[in-house]
């Protein structure tokens, strides 16, 4: 959820909580056990990390979960959900692929590699495309300047030095795999 989202929530109809099985709430005590007592909420990125994988993304609902988990204010969580760019606010493609548009990205074509993978993919930056299979996100520093235009797929995978020909190498590989087991 954007800010913008956030902001126009309908507060008369907020988000309730979402509700997790017991073998997930185990995963959360786990990271949580990894922290003095007083400082449950320096867990809180772990347990996003575990609701993204659960859920694929990261819900108003579950913000929620995890504020009252880890005792701390809902809008705390809100704001490391939407600071990182690894957390997804709102259903993805199978693969989502992040390019960096930072300064150093830019000067050595991240936003060309961004426009070219737009146009081939026949969806917007920060859409998915009909099929489900791809969202295109611009992402901010990923520690590579040097091998620019630089990408992160599936916040995991990082493809540097990509040429339009590497691109559609990436996008053909990927799209082979639609099949397959592979998680977001």
């Amino acid at each position: 959820m954007s800010s913008t989202q956030m902001n126009s929530l309908d507060l008369t109809h907020p988000p309730k909580a979402s509700e997790f099985s017991d073998e997930i709430v185990a995963r959360f005590a786990r990271e949580v056990a990894k922290y003095p007592n007083d400082q449950k909420q320096s867990a809180v990125m772990a347990c996003l990390s575990i609701v993204q994988q659960v859920n694929g993304f990261v819900s108003p609902g579950d913000e929620l979960f995890l504020a009252a988990y880890l005792e701390m204010p809902p809008m705390a969580v809100h704001e490391v959900s939407t600071f990182y760019n690894m957390y997804n606010l709102a259903p993805v493609g199978k693969f989502k692929i992040n390019v960096c548009t930072n300064l150093p990205c830019q000067l050595r074509d991240g936003q060309t590699a961004l426009d070219y993978l737009s146009k081939k993919l026949g969806v917007g930056v920060g859409g998915t495309t009909k099929d489900g299979l791809f969202t295109l996100q611009p992402g901010e520093c990923m520690g590579a300047c040097a091998d620019a235009p630089v990408m992160l797929v599936n916040d995991r995978t990082m493809c540097s030095f990509m040429s339009t020909e590497k691109m559609d190498q990436m996008i053909e590989t990927l799209s082979a795999l639609k099949d397959d087991g592979v998680q977001s």
